[in-house]
């Protein structure tokens, strides 16, 4: 380990990137435990530091993969599925995509979902413990035939191996980025998050090598999947063959939201039972944000995946899906299971 630390740890002007062949040897070493806490914590220090490459970040998730256990899924779900992937250091801010996720589920549109307990350097919300708030428990991951939610810790150990390390630095690291592309579902459509535009490209490098036809990054809340309605996002397209970006203006659907505050920190039994009022069909003057928000993000997602022919007919398919009150009974079903 000492000579690739030697590499990527030498500052901001004398670092090297690493080769995938090289990093590959790195990350081997790592999971096969041949390398030692300080050794792992120098070598994500330095390429943090250094800021990773798509070379390092594909040879990170390629070994990974091959050290993880895969979903078994129906093939229709398999071929069909969309990963929904958004940041593993938790939220604290609403996570429409639980919601919008099982709107698409229960319309008949595979939805995955993967999030363990929360990570630094945020140490939000986590995405699993709301899932447990509303009623999921570990040893079920398919909840119904078109919605998965799963632990990725539970199907790849080295990521399990790996966290009290990231826990002890307590600062953002290349698997901050690896985790979300593992892709256990063998999914071939996702949507993702990203902070800024300047990322895009350089995941678009990596999308290149991997076996999604169709990805969608989103502009959204807290670097995740979900747009927000108190600002327009971009949304970035990208296949095998092209790039193409659109913006998302929440005041073209009747949507906008200005009353936002960025200092509500939603806890998990709060984002749950906001979920839960959603779904029963209530409209909440203290939830229209977040009710506006999951029309908006369903509305979307139901055209970038082709269910509705625009973003207008999404967002009045998932308003009919809330005001029916027949999510709480999908609820109530998967609970069951």
């Amino acid at each position: 380990m000492q000579k690739w630390i030697k590499e990527v740890a030498r500052g901001q002007k004398g670092a090297k990137d690493l080769t995938y062949e090289q990093t590959v040897e790195v990350v081997e070493t790592i999971v096969n435990q041949h390398a030692t806490d300080a050794q792992i914590a120098a070598y994500l220090v330095g390429e943090r530091i250094k800021m990773e490459s798509p070379e390092e970040l594909l040879a990170w998730i390629h070994v990974l993969q091959q050290n993880a256990t895969t979903l078994t899924l129906a093939q229709e779900v398999q071929k069909n599925i969309i990963d929904f992937t958004g940041p593993y250091n938790g939220r604290n801010s609403f996570a429409a995509t639980i919601p919008v996720s099982m709107l698409l589920a229960e319309a008949g549109i595979p939805a995955y979902i993967a999030a363990p307990n929360s990570l630094p350097p945020k140490y939000g919300t986590s995405l699993k413990a709301i899932m447990e708030h509303l009623g999921w428990k570990a040893n079920k991951p398919s909840l119904t035939d078109t919605f998965v939610f799963v632990d990725p810790e539970e199907y790849c150990p080295p990521l399990h191996q790996l966290r009290t390390i990231r826990e002890e630095i307590g600062i953002r690291t290349l698997l901050n980025t690896v985790e979300k592309l593992l892709n256990l579902a063998n999914a071939k459509r996702i949507m993702l998050g990203a902070f800024h535009r300047t990322a895009i490209h350089k995941l678009n490098d990596v999308f290149k090598h991997l076996v999604y036809e169709d990805v969608f990054i989103v502009q959204g809340m807290e670097g995740s999947e979900d747009v927000p309605v108190h600002r327009n996002s971009f949304v970035y397209h990208i296949t095998k063959d092209d790039l193409t970006t659109f913006t998302v203006k929440p005041k073209e659907y009747g949507l906008e939201c200005k009353q936002f505050d960025k200092s509500i920190k939603l806890s998990a039994s709060e984002q749950a039972t906001i979920i839960t009022s959603l779904f029963s069909g209530e409209q909440k003057k203290a939830y229209e944000y977040y009710y506006n928000q999951v029309l908006l993000n369903a509305g979307l997602r139901y055209y970038l995946f082709g269910f509705q022919p625009t973003i207008e007919q999404g967002v009045q398919y998932a308003k009919e899906q809330l005001h029916s009150g027949k999510m709480m009974e999908y609820v109530h079903n998967w609970r069951n299971q």
